[in-house]
């Protein structure tokens, strides 16, 4: 299962979807995890009504079950829950590899 982390530092889930400079994508199983690519944006990415800059992430996290975030403005929420993604909001900055080592327990056992 491909998981997407928003991060600015790529070690935490920090940034908010919208104006994360990175998405950060794992492969997750069972048996483990390992890093499959990691996705820079630039440009102008704060809060601004240009839903557009959300196109490029969207195509990048495509293949992914679920979408790790620190915020998610709700259009954008709506867009990702439409191409069959979940969006799961963190309370407070936190390592990708604790969340990757969750997932794989999860995995481990029975999965909802």
């Amino acid at each position: 299962m491909k998981v997407a982390f928003s991060t600015q530092d790529k070690q935490r889930v920090d940034a908010h979807f919208g104006w994360a400079k990175n998405v950060s994508v794992y492969d997750v199983t069972p048996e483990g995890y390992s890093f499959v690519e990691n996705f820079e944006f630039g440009g102008k990415l704060e809060e601004d009504g240009d839903e557009d800059k959300l196109a490029p992430k969207l195509e990048a996290i495509k293949d992914c079950a679920i979408l790790y975030v620190a915020a998610i403005g709700g259009s954008a929420a709506a867009r990702v829950v439409a191409v069959k993604i979940h969006p799961i909001k963190v309370a407070q900055p936190e390592p990708i590899l604790d969340i990757l080592e969750k997932l794989q327990e999860v995995l481990k056992g029975t999965p909802p």
